[in-house]
């Protein structure tokens, strides 16, 4: 974490030498709206999801984001700013199973889907860099888990072409091994800490579109005493439509 936060220091240093003449637009509100595509990983990742899990890029969940943003000049030019923003963000993993063997003879397959919905909210404390329309920007996020749903739906295919759609109570087993409900999150750590890097582009009028990356330091396993905690850890691209409003 810390030297994570003296790259971003770094980086606003460097700003400033290269910063090029334009309108800074003083300080600027405004709102975000966009998708999310996430997962968890790390070496102990299965105590929180189970088996058959996987953290690969083309099997992240897909979810969305949304709240307030601000831009805060910290050079004449505009060209180094400051821009905070309040989000909810809805997060988690998925795993998805197909079975198509040792099935009675009318069924065909059976394919089985599992989604826990992480509710946060985020707080980014970025600082940016503004480049001629094109930004960058870097710096910590703090986030706040205040919900968990877990789902889970189990389709049977026959050999006749119908299906079967059953939706489960989405109830699972925690670290400890012990059954918990669909909405159960005490198994889980309520605050975490990320690391964010992005890149977009905004236009003079204020709208913008962005890409960037989180990922988080704080481990997701919340085993409160327990010495050598196991690791798990939240990952989210996240892909955000904006629209800053001028306020002088």
């Amino acid at each position: 974490m810390k030297k994570f936060l003296t790259l971003t220091a770094a980086a606003a240093v460097a700003s400033i030498s290269f910063a090029q003449a334009q309108d800074a637009g003083g300080f600027r509100l405004g709102v975000k709206v966009g998708g999310t595509y996430s997962n968890v990983s790390g070496d102990e990742v299965t105590q929180i999801t189970g088996a058959n899990y996987s953290s690969k890029i083309g099997d992240y969940k897909i979810g969305y984001n949304a709240g307030l943003s601000f831009s805060i000049p910290l050079t004449s030019d505009g060209f180094f700013s400051f821009a905070p923003e309040l989000l909810y963000n809805r997060k988690g993993y998925e795993i998805e199973t197909e079975q198509k063997s040792g099935l009675p003879a009318n069924i065909k397959s059976v394919e089985q889907e599992q989604k826990r919905v992480l509710h946060y909210i985020d707080v980014p404390l970025l600082a940016k860099i503004n480049a001629g329309g094109l930004f960058f920007e870097l710096g910590p996020q703090v986030s706040y888990l205040f919900g968990s749903k877990n789902k889970s739906q189990t389709t049977t295919k026959y050999t006749d072409n119908t299906k079967d759609k059953v939706d489960a109570d989405g109830s699972f087993l925690d670290y400890s091994g012990v059954a918990r409900g669909d909405s159960y999150k005490s198994d889980l750590a309520q605050f975490d800490i990320s690391g964010v890097a992005g890149v977009g582009y905004m236009t003079e009028g204020g709208i913008s579109l962005g890409l960037r990356y989180a990922r988080g330091f704080n481990s997701l396993l919340d085993t409160k005493d327990t010495d050598n905690e196991p690791k798990a850890f939240n990952n989210a691209f996240t892909l955000q439509l904006g629209y800053l409003i001028p306020t002088k």
